[in-house]
């Protein structure tokens, strides 16, 4: 089920989206944005269950693997080298590799990465402002806070 199916965007008329077997009639406005488009294809870099997350903590500075597996307490190993080779192969963060056993791998965002720290910082503060309204994010541990600082609080 394609990203449109899931997520309704209001345009000015009223169409029918079939959802497993119900009808549902979803009300569109103005901001529609058709298969293709800039909004989509922006969203498909960053569309991946800790690709945000990594991007936003690499706004701190250059990290390796064990560090970002330490800010992002819920990530496996496996997930997190898929997460990190699709922003690699998508220019966002850039992957350099020491000539040392045992190995250093270390990644930093590129600098298309780097132009999209106002977008997260922006996803970051409306988190702030809202997330009372869903509660705790899932699967966060209580003690676990350092996924909440912002880049500039932490010590590079």
């Amino acid at each position: 089920m394609g990203y449109y199916r899931k997520h309704a965007i209001r345009t000015n008329h009223t169409r029918s989206i079939k959802k497993d077997t119900v009808m549902a009639k979803v009300r569109h406005s103005r901001f529609d944005c058709s298969p293709g488009c800039s909004v989509e294809a922006a969203v498909g870099l960053i569309d991946g269950k800790w690709k945000s997350v990594v991007l936003f903590h690499l706004l701190s500075g250059t990290l390796r693997f064990n560090e970002l597996r330490k800010h992002i307490v819920n990530v496996t190993p496996r997930m997190l080298t898929n997460q990190l080779r699709e922003l690699e192969d998508d220019g966002l963060i850039e992957r350099k590799v020491y000539a040392q056993v045992p190995p250093k791998v270390e990644y930093k965002l590129s600098e298309l990465g780097r132009s999209m720290e106002p977008i997260l910082l922006a996803l970051k503060y409306w988190g702030d402002a809202n997330i009372s309204l869903y509660g705790k994010p899932r699967g966060m541990d209580p003690r676990e806070t350092i996924a909440m600082e912002t880049p500039s609080s932490r010590s590079a």
